[in-house]
């Protein structure tokens, strides 16, 4: 009961726990931080007038200072932007088109998704990274100079890269540093470190990879699987994406807050076999709730109009809601819902969704659950851009001849040992060229008469449906004069029935 409400006297001794992540930030001086110089100069070469300067809430404090730099420099209107629908390391568009900002700067850490509405310059910051101890720390964990390693880093740490480079790439020839490159139509800028970006990273003959913002080459004749990957950054959503894209290849990492370097041990093989379970979950779900959980990562609405057709004919119904950040509360007042998959960027993807009444898959796990020509081989997929058409895991959906004509339509869920059917076809018929709705489903190839109101079946099986009405079982009677007054003292009631106390007295 405490998701959903709380006593009101918490709120007077609740104590607040401030973030000391700021800490990180405070060093050199605020125009080096923050870039402003070159926020200036990117803001007065392409002529913007209104500008949205987003920030997350770890950086607020200094949000006034910033933008009234830039507006002394540029002469431009600054517009902060604080509080994101959804998360902080997505470009919050929708919110700067409400102010009719002409560009976005977004500062702190990111996740690179792409956007493609407007103008973007990339602010990292900087945050202190010790390259000394983060190379002592490489050279421990990989004591062979042979070593093939991929180094990875979160984004506030690109200022270092290049030092950082300088110091391994003598001693272990096969060290790769991947390079951040943000994929936008408007060319987002990112403010690179020279040592890196004038770096030649590949020759003609690697195979270059571009994934989560970041590009890096592997030898010819070499997998990513064979590659070691070394992250440079804090324990968080980042580490755990990439752990979970590339869960074949080994992991190590160096957190520069306490210099210490550690080789990753969490159990990824634990934590794929959770997320299949979700996939069991989503395979034995009648209703389908579609989380919109980012307006501003190109291509959402392909996506989840891709969902939708194939939670269509996997025989589910589906549900689309747009409520912002999603918490416990929130999703436990849809009680008609099985499950629900959020459409969200890489790293918010991953939720954890054990408090949660309902288990949140992502919609890689809604195809494996509905798309039978997708299979569970333990590659896992973060990005949805990759499940579109023209995506590196697009796997298209089995045409309704040939599922008809397959021997096995069905199999067993592994939660609930029931049988289940898998090869159900759409539920609607194309009639002068148009989708007619049909209570009559072809399974097997014969016609079964289902209801396709799901929500209407839902509420025929609770057993409190709201007010009786009694039809035909109550007596019609005309119109009367209702009570007058308010709850604690109504007119007709006399006042000797009453507790004198509950009266309430006007002193003159």
């Amino acid at each position: 009961t405490e998701a959903f409400s709380s006593n009101s006297e918490a709120v007077i001794h609740r104590t607040v726990n401030v973030s000391t992540t700021t800490t990180d930030y405070q060093t050199g001086s605020l125009v080096e931080r923050y870039q402003i110089t070159e926020t200036c100069h990117f803001v007065t070469s392409n002529h913007f007038k209104k500008v949205a300067l987003q920030f997350p809430d770890d950086l607020l404090s200094d949000a006034v200072q910033i933008s009234a730099d830039i507006e002394k420099e540029t002469k431009a209107k600054t517009f902060i932007l604080g509080d994101t629908s959804y998360g902080s390391c997505c470009v919050d568009e929708v919110a700067a088109e409400h102010v009719r900002a002409d560009c976005i700067v977004h500062y702190g850490p990111s996740c690179l998704s792409p956007s493609r509405r407007l103008p973007l310059l990339y602010v990292f910051g900087k945050r202190p990274n010790d390259v000394q101890q983060c190379a002592a720390a490489f050279k421990e964990l990989y004591s062979d100079r042979q070593s093939h390693v991929i180094i990875l880093y979160d984004v506030t740490y690109s200022h270092a890269i290049g030092d950082l480079r300088q110091l391994l790439c003598e001693m272990y020839p096969n060290v790769v540093v991947s390079l951040l490159k943000a994929d936008h139509s408007h060319g987002a800028k990112l403010i690179h470190d020279s040592l890196v970006a004038n770096e030649q990273l590949h020759s003609q003959d690697d195979r270059v990879i571009f994934t989560f913002g970041r590009q890096f080459s592997i030898q010819e004749g070499r997998r990513i699987d064979d590659y070691s990957m070394f992250y440079i950054g804090q324990e968080g959503l980042t580490l755990t994406n990439f752990m979970m894209t590339w869960n074949r290849c080994s992991f190590s990492s160096f957190d520069p807050v306490t210099c210490t370097g550690r080789v990753e041990s969490i159990n990824i093989n634990k934590a794929l076999m959770k997320r299949y379970y979700a996939v069991e979950r989503a395979k034995d779900a009648s209703v389908v709730g579609i989380l919109v959980g980012t307006l501003g990562v190109a291509n959402y609405l392909t996506i989840i109009e891709q969902l939708k057709d194939i939670i269509h004919k996997a025989g589910k119904k589906s549900y689309m809601f747009a409520m912002g950040k999603i918490n416990v509360p929130k999703l436990a007042n849809f009680l008609e819902i099985d499950v629900y998959v959020l459409v969200a960027c890489p790293e918010n993807s991953l939720l954890d969704s054990s408090e949660f009444y309902r288990p949140v898959v992502t919609p890689f796990e809604m195809e494996l659950a509905c798309n039978k020509h997708r299979e569970w081989t333990g590659e896992y997929v973060t990005d949805f851009r990759d499940l579109l058409p023209g995506g590196s895991s697009h796997v298209g959906l089995p045409e309704p001849n040939q599922s008809n004509n397959e021997e096995e339509t069905t199999d067993v869920s592994l939660i609930t040992g029931a049988l289940r059917t898998t090869n159900f076809t759409t539920s609607s018929e194309i009639i002068n060229g148009t989708l007619q709705s049909s209570s009559l489903v072809p399974r097997n190839e014969t016609l079964t008469v289902a209801n396709t109101n799901t929500a209407a079946s839902y509420l025929a099986g609770r057993s409190w449906q709201g007010l009786e009405p009694k039809l035909g079982q109550t007596a019609v009677v005309k119109a009367v004069e209702g009570r007058r007054g308010i709850a604690i003292a109504y007119e007709e009631e006399g006042l000797g029935n009453r507790d004198s106390s509950t009266i309430p007295h006007q002193q003159s």
